[in-house]
């Protein structure tokens, strides 16, 4: 029997069985960076925006579309995290958008859904790119208006999306240059496809660990029924595709699912010419099977003892609950922190500036900024902590310095979202740029004049940042190995090497050019003081005219960060 709808029940569990899909498999995501940096995020930053949003519908209490809609949006829009998160945001914001008026989708409505969600991503990006997220997004868009001529059944129509949506992952490295030398595909994208998959599961009515979503404090769960791993009726996840040997007709398909029913429940039986697919679960596989050999030969044969993992799933939950509610305390006194607002007189411009690092706050700190995010290259803050930041500093005027491009989105993604002070979004994309900026500012010019003054400066500060490579790839034509050390510059990586100094000073000598006045180093928490101090006196040996200024930064993972100006 087909299946022509979704009710708002069935797309509650999808959406979470999505989220949870790629909390999964994040790491697998961060690992197709390109850069092999170990701070490659996409997968984190996907996984914590849709995981926001995830919080946000087991908050709810007999959801409807509607509730159900402005959950998702709303929780992935403030939740966004870097570049990958908010177009994964604006994803969902389109889709929600698209659907929140109907009480039961069908092909056709969840066609259109996917195409608003395109073109909601594609107008939230200055410059799209293709070979990206937008692509796979796009090919999804594609594909599923082409099956909504096709068919009515969603048995029919999800799996061929997400078959196309693979293919056009594959293509993704012919369409960027830089994923075709480092031999991965698009993480974004990857990213966007574990979430259509996660749902699809979902859909079938396989078992879904969902211990991963929480709901959010001060508030009931959700009473969007999920299945009880506990009272699990028949307990083998049974699937495998018949590769018929003579027409498999209507009649057969109908018989077969009658038989399947009376020993499972959760069926899915989609015939494609001369292969079907069958999903069931059942207590006993081999009845399963051997009637399935009567139509033809078996492959991919898959069976899962959901009992065995239910057991597992105990543990881990334990586990993952203690470990919860160590975090949820530290982030509890960390908001009644925050929440301590100024009692001065509202100023007409304040700043907020995104650090790492004992020594980068304490250098924003010294520089007058009211407010300091904490995060950058390890762990880029959501467009909630931006708005957070923003409700704390008592100014008509806000400068945003997100000191980092994968930070840049959200800032702006958060300024949209604020209509009671004006926020300026100055788009710096290091730490040094983020100084130079704020240097930069005249209290007595207008906001215009700041904001002026600041773009220009920071075009002329050359940053980089010494770290190490967390995996082999082959990338900006350097052969890169597991623990080298790499020189990155404002343009791709510059050096590579062995040796974190020298390493440095090659990547120095990319960057210092005749008129170059200033080198700025900053020294990691891995880096003793006294060999960045003896460092320092070796790079100004090399540069007799110019001014070197070496200063502890505190930053993990990055030995150095360095400026030319």
């Amino acid at each position: 029997m087909a299946t022509k709808t979704i009710n708002v029940d069935m797309l509650a569990k999808m959406f979470l069985a999505g989220a949870q899909n790629i909390e999964a498999k994040k790491e697998y995501i961060n690992e197709l960076n390109v850069f092999p940096v170990p701070d490659g995020d996409t997968g984190t930053n996907m996984s914590l925006t849709i995981m926001a949003a995830a919080k946000e519908v087991t908050a709810l209490e007999k959801a409807d579309i509607k509730d159900l809609a402005k959950a998702i949006s709303s929780g992935s829009l403030r939740g966004a995290r870097g570049n990958s998160g908010v177009i994964l945001s604006q994803l969902l914001r389109g889709f929600t958008k698209s659907i929140r008026e109907e009480s039961q989708i069908d092909v056709r409505g969840l066609a259109a859904a996917c195409a608003r969600a395109r073109d909601t991503a594609y107008k939230a990006v200055m410059k799209p790119k293709e070979g990206t997220i937008l692509t796979v997004a796009s090919g999804i868009a594609d594909k599923a208006a082409e099956m909504a001529e096709e068919t009515d059944d969603l048995e029919i129509f999800i799996p061929a999306v997400i078959e196309h949506a693979e293919e056009v992952l594959l293509k993704t490295p012919d369409m960027l240059p830089v994923l075709k030398e480092a031999g991965v595909v698009d993480s974004g994208g990857q990213g966007l496809l574990e979430v259509i998959k996660g749902a699809y599961d979902a859909f079938l009515g396989k078992e879904i660990d969902y211990s991963a979503i929480k709901p959010s404090a001060g508030v009931q769960v959700t009473k969007i029924n999920t299945q009880d791993t506990a009272e699990i009726k028949f307990g083998y996840c049974t699937e495998f595709i018949i590769l018929t040997e003579k027409e498999f007709t209507e009649g057969n398909e109908r018989e077969f699912k009658d038989y399947l029913s009376s020993i499972g429940d959760s069926i899915v039986c989609v015939a494609d010419d001369d292969v079907v697919k069958v999903h069931v679960h059942t207590n006993d596989p081999g009845l399963a099977i051997q009637r399935a050999l009567t139509y033809g030969q078996l492959s991919r044969m898959k069976i899962d003892n959901m009992r065995e993992e239910h057991q597992e799933k105990l543990i881990k939950d334990a586990e993952k609950l203690a470990a919860s509610q160590a975090a949820q305390e530290a982030e509890l006194k960390a908001k009644e922190r925050e929440a301590k607002k100024s009692d001065e007189p509202r100023k007409p411009m304040g700043f907020i500036s995104v650090s790492i690092g004992e020594g980068m706050n304490d250098i924003f700190g010294e520089l007058g900024i009211d407010y300091i995010i904490e995060g950058g290259q390890t762990m880029n803050p959501s467009t909630e902590d931006m708005l957070n930041a923003i409700d704390q500093v008592n100014a008509d005027a806000i400068f945003i310095l997100p000191n980092n491009k994968n930070i840049v989105l959200a800032a702006n993604q958060a300024k949209d979202l604020v209509e009671d002070k004006e926020i300026i979004v100055i788009p710096t994309k290091t730490v040094p740029q983020g100084i130079t900026a704020v240097i930069s500012f005249m209290s007595d010019a207008s906001v215009k004049e700041n904001e002026e003054a600041m773009l220009e400066a920071i075009q002329n500060v050359k940053s980089g940042q010494v770290t190490y490579a967390v995996r082999d790839t082959h990338i900006d034509d350097k052969e890169i190995h597991e623990g080298d050390i790499m020189g990155i510059g404002d343009a791709g990586i510059l050096a590579v090497g062995r040796s974190v100094e020298e390493t440095t000073k090659e990547l120095l000598a990319q960057l210092v050019e005749d008129d170059s006045e200033l080198i700025s180093l900053y020294y990691g928490e891995e880096v003793k003081e006294e060999d960045a101090g003896r460092f320092a006196e070796e790079i100004e040996g090399l540069y007799p005219d110019v001014d070197v200024d070496m200063q502890f930064g505190g930053q993990p993972i990055y030995y150095y960060v360095l400026a030319v100006e």
